[in-house]
């Protein structure tokens, strides 16, 4: 399988996680952010218009079913403009960029911004992190628990982001993950399955608790989720961390036995 072929697998399930957690919002929580989204030459544009993070406004999953073009990024930016979002963060495998690419980020007012790393492994049993912390299924009694944890884990308010994500805990391709010390959870993530890929679609610990193995395990137990399930690919993605410093996730990854694909730069819009 090509280079190519394995970048679209991995961007378009990562795609279509995002837009799984944004999907799933209640009415009031859709309002209250001024969410909006749309599907645009095969890929996802996704706008939250009150995001206090800047991190829920993003478009990905482009390049495969048609070209990057300088029409195709000028219909990602219109919508934006039209939804008043202040900030978008565009993803686009390196690969799929054009040989234009500069000039059309010059033309919209694209900037650099912070890299990411896209890791993928072939799926198989993953053997149990050792930790005292419990490692379970979430059910849907503890789909708001799980959901105030796993923003809370990443430092994001949870009075309307926790609630927006919650829903995903119920969908049929979709499965939740968590970690207890005792009757207390304490981390929280999930997978979803997308065709021949695993998406681990997100992951936190609260700061009273790292170190303690949480993210390890949890990674192990999605492993053999997604075993289970038979697909071919696991895929996530973290922050590259600068020079002299570390990122945690990507160290638990690479234990994991994840491989580094490639590196992504997070592409910054400002109207």
């Amino acid at each position: 399988m090509s280079l190519d072929r394995i970048a679209e697998l991995l961007e378009l399930a990562e795609a279509e996680a995002l837009w799984g957690y944004e999907s799933v919002a209640p009415p009031e929580i859709v309002e209250t952010l001024g969410m909006a989204s749309t599907r645009i030459g095969g890929g996802v544009v996704l706008a939250v218009r009150n995001d206090v993070t800047d991190y829920w406004s993003k478009a990905l999953g482009f390049g495969f079913s048609e070209p990057v073009t300088a029409d195709l990024v000028g219909e990602i930016t219109a919508f934006y403009r039209e939804q008043g979002v202040r900030l978008a963060t565009l993803q686009f495998a390196p690969a799929a960029l054009p040989a234009d690419w500069d000039a059309i980020r010059e033309k919209e007012g694209i900037t650099e911004g912070s890299r990411w790393l896209k890791l993928a492994r072939l799926a198989g049993l993953v053997e149990s992190a050792e930790t005292d912390l419990r490692i379970d299924v979430v059910g849907p009694e503890d789909a708001a628990q799980w959901a105030s944890v796993l923003t809370r884990g990443f430092g994001m308010p949870e009075e309307h982001f926790a609630p927006m994500v919650q829903g995903v805990v119920e969908r049929p391709d979709w499965s939740a993950y968590a970690a207890w010390d005792g009757d207390q959870m304490i981390a929280a993530a999930s997978v979803v399955i997308k065709g021949e890929v695993a998406e681990f679609a997100g992951a936190s610990t609260l700061p009273s608790h790292r170190g303690r193995g949480a993210q390890s395990a949890l990674l192990a137990a999605r492993a053999r989720h997604a075993a289970a399930a038979g697909v071919k690919w696991l895929s996530g993605e973290t922050g590259k961390p600068a020079e002299g410093e570390q990122n945690r996730s990507l160290n638990n990854m690479l234990r994991t036995g994840f491989e580094i694909r490639y590196e992504r730069e997070n592409w910054i819009w400002r109207p």
